[in-house]
């Protein structure tokens, strides 16, 4: 092989080469364009399930509030941890969007469940996938308030006053009319968790 016919290969090599170096970088871009849209769809769960949680919680500690309140009336006590008694606290879960830079959309079906859909504030940016620069990532969370406690009302023998024992997951709580200074806490009244974690 003569000198040129090695400057034909070679100039022959060249387009190809760059044709593989440039599909190979088109695919980076590519990689890091899903990169992106994956970073910003985990932050729009991460602000759906926080909001969702903290309308839960916001009910928990009113629910756990009015028992406290009514602890006295053992009566009161089913409704209160059917739900009943508590205003909706989709407020907060708007308010902890706005904290992850979202916008959320809350709904409260039952008593003591919150539905949040998220929609993040920030698009996913300027990549080689066409239209992903005004694309804004969404995710949706459910939240829902689990009584804890079981109880068994006091029937007519049981003197006046007296409260029902107050079974909380595994400990039992003997309340004493004469000396509530040891309550149960809001945690230990009501668990709050995730839809998808329910056990």
């Amino acid at each position: 092989m003569n000198r040129s016919d090695r400057y034909n290969d070679a100039g022959q090599a060249f387009p190809i080469y760059i044709t593989v170096v440039a599909g190979l970088l088109f695919l980076a871009f590519a990689y890091l364009a899903v990169g992106q849209a994956a970073v910003n769809r985990s932050g729009a769960q991460t602000a759906a399930d926080a909001a969702a949680l903290a309308a839960a919680q916001d009910t928990r500690d009113q629910l756990a509030g009015k028992w406290v309140e009514d602890v006295l009336d053992p009566t009161k006590w089913k409704e209160i941890f059917d739900g009943a008694g508590a205003g909706n606290s989709c407020w907060r879960a708007v308010q902890f969007a706005a904290r992850n830079d979202a916008h959320a959309q809350c709904a409260h079906p039952e008593p003591l469940r919150y539905a949040v859909d998220v929609q993040a504030n920030k698009p996913v940016g300027d990549s080689v996938v066409p239209g992903t620069e005004h694309m804004k990532s969404k995710a949706s969370a459910t939240a829902v308030i689990e009584p804890l406690c079981t109880f068994d009302l006091p029937d007519g023998n049981s003197g006046k006053g007296a409260l029902p024992q107050l079974t909380c997951r595994d400990r039992n709580w003997d309340l004493n009319p004469d000396d509530l200074t040891d309550l149960p806490k809001p945690q230990d009244l009501f668990d709050v968790h995730l839809a998808n974690d329910e056990r």
